[in-house]
């Protein structure tokens, strides 16, 4: 037999080479059967105790019927398969709450606001925050006792929490955007204390000293690993940046949100049962949704289509304001900046540059 040519040769070594990747691929599915059908076994043998431990986180959550509460006075869904999601840092500073409390802060509040946007695709996505002190027109809501608040003007976005409920900040956000929310949610600042301890810290860079006496946070500038107590005097922090405003706060918001996210991820969780199920217990104790997600596997659903968001890439921006000609310690949504953002999250297109500029803060995102 001749030699063969080399067209033959290299169709011999493609062969020979698809027979290979085959079998490793087998030998893979192989070894993926064996890991599942022992997982599945373990799982059977724990019997009763498996089952306590998922009825336990799964009746940590708290769900929210925003349909219910809201009813149909809300924008029509996304035409696209992108999402919005509102979430809300709680700090009631009740209960396990007032044992965190740092500082010369009081009252039940809702202080951190966002609107997260994830475009068609779920491969990135942006953060929109909300001055708490931003002055807003509060739509006609139901309390969760069924009696009805009027609508009123001047409003200050914040109080809307404490005062009506969640339903109602979902309302007013949808009002004021034009931007159906797909999903909420909250999670309450004594959880996320025990959620950052849970998975070791997070660690944050910052550019400069920040001292505030009312949050207790003390930090020098560069990088810093926090524990729970810290990271919520991080979040808290207002006095100690910028002009001592709520807008210098959400920078400081918006960077440890990514870098809490970050961490997660990064986190081994296969690598010990033990630690994950530690941060989803306190996870799911501090959380409340929508009614659609309120469940472990609705949940774990959702998280899943968001595998491919990357928080490092996430864009962060805040909602553009200018301060109140009336009082001028409180914001307004600076127009048309504002009309152009929420106009863009709408249509699930780019946002424009403009629109991200806010004339409270120089002309800046954040």
């Amino acid at each position: 037999m001749s030699d063969p040519t080399p067209d033959s040769s290299t169709r011999a070594g493609r062969r020979r080479a698809s027979r290979s990747g085959r079998r490793q691929r087998t030998r893979r599915s192989r070894v993926v059967r064996i890991l599942l059908g022992t997982f599945i076994v373990l799982l059977l043998a724990a019997g009763g105790t498996a089952y306590w431990l998922y009825s336990s986180l799964n009746g940590n959550i708290e769900g929210v019927d925003l349909d219910k509460a809201i009813g149909d006075d809300r924008p029509q869904k996304l035409p696209t398969s992108g999402q919005n999601i509102l979430i809300l840092g709680s700090d009631s500073r009740a209960g396990a709450n007032a044992e965190l409390k740092t500082g010369k802060v009081a009252g039940a509040r809702s202080d951190t606001a966002l609107v997260m946007h994830i475009p068609e695709g779920r491969t990135r996505a942006v953060a929109i925050s909300i001055p708490r002190d931003t002055l807003v027109t509060r739509p006609a809501c139901s309390k969760s006792d069924g009696s009805e608040v009027a609508s009123a003007k001047r409003v200050m976005f914040n109080s809307i929490y404490s005062q009506v409920g969640p339903a109602c900040v979902v309302k007013t956000v949808e009002q004021m955007s034009g931007v159906r929310m797909d999903h909420y949610m909250e999670i309450d600042f004594a959880g996320f204390k025990g959620l950052v301890d849970a998975i070791g810290g997070v660690t944050v860079t910052v550019d400069q000293d920040i001292k505030d006496s009312s949050s207790g946070l003390d930090l020098t500038a560069g990088t810093h690993r926090l524990d729970g107590t810290q990271s919520l005097q991080f979040v808290r922090t207002r006095h100690g940046v910028g002009d001592g405003s709520d807008l210098g706060r959400i920078g400081l918001q918006q960077q440890f949100m990514i870098d809490l996210l970050s961490e997660i991820k990064k986190q081994d969780l296969l690598g010990s049962p033990t630690k994950t199920y530690k941060i989803a217990d306190e996870l799911t104790s501090a959380l409340t949704t929508d009614s659609e997600l309120a469940s472990l596997t609705k949940l774990a659903d959702f998280g899943r289509s968001l595998n491919g968001v990357d928080p490092a890439t996430m864009e962060t921006i805040m909602l553009p304001v200018a301060y109140d000609k009336i009082d001028p310690n409180r914001v307004v949504a600076a127009e048309p900046q504002a009309s152009t953002l929420w106009k863009a999250i709408r249509s699930d297109s780019e946002i424009p540059e403009s629109a991200k500029k806010s004339p409270a803060t120089g002309g800046t995102k954040n």
